[in-house]
């Protein structure tokens, strides 16, 4: 027997606590619990961890922060801490201060390299996962100052020439700089480049700031020590900043003597500097003569030697035969690009869904991106993030992100199948175990159906996608779950007959349980929508439930259950054009309005159009969309700055209003908005992998005549039934 079950510990910690004046945290832990179905698992001790981890930042944000506010932060908190600012939040009693109103940045890297670092909309440059940072400032002679993360006046743009690079451009009277972000390859190691370039009417010194901060917060530098020659930092004696000239004048402070931005202009010159609470700040000054431009090359490698070498055409090969878009509208064209860069980007072996907050793995996540890079002509690249996956499978068939999130087995199993159908091979032979693991772990994780309760027959009560509410029967879990059980009839089928049948008959026999537990919700609620579970009403929750047409096709089209979930969800839970998740995002997201959007393109519905318009115009200047997005700022508020899943549901929306496939056919073009046919230029996409083969489209639109569309098909089998639904055509 544990020590646990005989000592009286509940006793002491309850006496403990009253003693100090605390509630009683079992007995609070008790009533917390009591508002969630009873479960397995509470909350998985990954995200728990991760939590912790973020909170501990943000403990440490409302320390320093809100009592220095003289010097010079990140744009999200000169905004967020501003009281004339829209982005202002009170701190009042929060214990820990974290960014919720612009969490906003864009990753830039080379493929196949883990390292990813991040600009935020000013600039400000973190060149290695939750570590310090880089700012460019511009000091004029005269005593004015251009600090880019209090400038009123900037933009940012996103280039892909070579691959991505953030431009980053700031103007205060007169005074001017910009910033251009990439990483590049040097000797075939990766290598992050920030080039600088300052102008001014006047005088002065462009400015290269270390700051330990970044768009999360604090990040601790201990010291700091210039080179002899004046053109390199060692940061904490273990990583080099090197400039491309040598600096006429360099600055250090600590903590005690305040930030190094009002020691601009001492006459005194330090050459390192070291803080015992880990807040060293520095600046190297470079002149800067009136009217002419002063450039400045800063170069922070990624890796040491012992890594391995990377090629400098990596980014031309890994886009090679990618799924090509041409179309008349630069937004589209543009937030696509974005998007493919995105993907190639975050999947260097795993797939993430982010590369700072999010820069871990979910078997969730990595089954839509894996999907958006099969469907975006990048399949060895898919194919190498799945081969990661059977080294997750526990003993027992559960593939495990998080512990407690029962639709893993379901989207695996589904992003297995998807692979096969769109590339057309067998089932590797490696694969046959973990998919019949994997399939057997649904079918015995299932309830039991002899039981008088709506959720009979279901998958347990868990945390599921996490953004639904505390643990409960998830439809989404069960949706996810009849989709793996299919999968794994579809993948078994050619080599192992009675196991493939064996699982098509428990998955009719789980969409059966479903059917009834749905059955009573519509009895209760009067209506057709699909809550979230069988216990809720329809509330933001449900958009879980659409998983049934999207991305599963569990359902037609026009099932009465999945168009009723989506009215609900656009008359009670949308705001400003996009789905508002008011259940821990408390935001707008992106992704989640795209899944609505493929629900209407489903069913013919034209005010798809409207939403996928919305997720357009929610993106960042770098065509970027942070997880959850403040309705008043329109700057992230919760997650990855810059969400990867978010990017896939873009190259996955795009692909469906060119070709979708809808049972034994394919759909063409029924998605293209009827704006892009008043001009007269080809519009192409493709070759777009199918289940049928790939396909390359185009249309010539003629305007005031019929329209054309042709294509090229390179299919697995025969060519399959084709149905053109382009809007306002007459053929």
């Amino acid at each position: 027997m544990s020590w646990m079950k005989w000592l009286p510990w509940r006793y002491l910690v309850k006496r403990m606590a009253h003693r100090h004046g605390f509630l009683d945290p079992i007995a609070l832990l008790g009533k917390l619990h009591s508002f969630a179905q009873p479960s397995e698992v509470g909350e998985p001790i990954e995200l728990l961890r991760a939590g912790v981890v973020f909170h501990a930042r943000g403990l440490i944000n409302s320390r320093v922060i809100q009592h220095n506010l003289d010097w010079v932060w990140p744009y999200w908190v000169e905004r967020q801490f501003d009281p004339q600012d829209v982005s202002f939040i009170p701190r009042a009693f929060s214990i820990t201060h974290i960014n919720l109103s612009n969490r906003n940045w864009t990753a830039i890297g080379q493929p196949d390299v883990d390292e990813l670092p991040v600009v935020d909309p000013r600039g400000l440059l973190t060149p290695f996962h939750d570590g310090w940072s880089l700012d460019a400032w511009l000091l004029a002679d005269d005593g004015r100052c251009l600090l880019p993360s209090r400038s009123k006046t900037a933009s940012q743009r996103q280039e892909f020439s070579d691959g991505p690079c953030v431009v980053t451009e700031s103007e205060l009277d007169g005074l001017a700089l910009t910033s251009r972000s990439r990483v590049v390859v040097e000797n075939g190691r990766p290598v992050c480049e920030m080039v600088v370039t300052a102008r001014a009417e006047t005088s002065g010194s462009l400015v290269l700031a270390l700051r330990p901060a970044n768009p999360e917060g604090i990040s601790f530098i201990n010291k700091v020590r210039l080179s002899e020659q004046r053109d390199a930092w060692t940061v904490d004696g273990k990583q080099a900043v090197f400039f491309s000239r040598p600096a006429e004048r360099h600055h250090v402070s600590d903590y005690r003597q305040g930030d190094v931005r009002i020691h601009l202009q001492d006459t005194e010159d330090q050459s390192e500097g070291q803080c015992d609470v880990g807040m060293v700040t520095a600046a190297a000054l470079f002149t800067l003569k009136a009217g002419e431009d002063s450039e400045l090359t800063v170069r922070v490698p990624l890796s040491d030697d012992s890594a391995p070498t990377i090629r400098s055409d990596a980014w031309g090969r890994s886009l090679e035969g990618h799924t090509r878009l041409e179309c008349p509208d630069e937004t589209w064209q543009f937030l696509y690009d974005a998007a493919l860069h995105s993907l190639v980007l975050h999947s260097p072996e795993d797939v993430y869904p982010g590369p700072y907050t999010y820069k871990r793995f979910w078997f969730r996540d990595a089954a839509f991106i894996i999907h958006a890079l099969l469907c975006a002509g990048l399949p060895e690249r898919a194919e190498r993030a799945l081969s990661q996956f059977p080294a997750r499978q526990l003993k027992n068939g559960y593939f495990r992100s998080q512990e407690g999130e029962w639709d893993a087995n379901g989207e695996v199993l589904w992003i297995l199948r998807r692979f096969h159908e769109l590339t057309g091979r067998p089932l590797h032979r490696e694969w046959q175990e973990p998919v019949r693991k994997g399939a057997h772990w649904i079918e015995n994780k299932r309830l039991g159906e002899a039981i008088d309760e709506p959720h009979a027959g279901l998958l347990p009560a868990g945390f599921s996608a996490e953004h639904l509410g505390p643990n409960d029967y998830y439809y989404w879990d069960d949706f996810w779950g009849i989709a793996g059980l299919k999968a794994g009839e579809a993948l078994l089928g050619p080599f192992d007959r009675q196991t493939s049948e064996h699982f098509g008959a428990g998955a009719r026999e789980f969409s059966q349980a479903v059917d009834r537990s749905l059955a009573t919700c519509e009895e209760r609620l009067k209506r057709p929508g699909m809550p979230a579970s069988p216990y809720r009403r329809l509330d933001a929750g449900a958009i879980g439930s659409l998983a049934i047409g999207y991305p599963t096709q569990l359902c037609e089209p026009d099932d009465p259950r999945l168009l009723d979930c989506v009215e609900f969800l656009l008359d009670k839970c949308f705001v400003k054009g996009a789905f508002y998740q008011d259940m821990i995002h408390s935001g707008l997201n992106a992704y989640l309005t795209l899944h609505v959007a493929q629900v209407l393109l489903r069913a013919d519905d034209p005010r798809f159009l409207d939403l996928v318009d919305a997720v357009a115009r929610l993106a960042s200047p770098t065509g970027q969309w942070p997880e959850a997005i403040h309705p008043a700022t329109g700057g992230g508020c919760m997650g990855d700055g810059h969400h990867v899943w978010a990017s896939a549901e873009w190259v996955l929306m795009v692909r469906n209003c060119f070709v979708r496939e809808e049972g034994d056919r394919l759909i063409l073009c029924s998605g293209i908005p009827p704006r892009w046919l008043e001009q007269d230029k080809p519009i192409r996409f493709g070759p777009a992998p199918t289940s049928f083969g790939s396909i390359s489209i185009t249309i010539t639109p003629r305007p005031g005549e019929v329209h054309e569309v042709t294509w090229e098909g390179n299919w697995h089998k025969a060519e399959p039934d084709i149905e053109i639904r382009l809007p306002e055509t007459d053929g």
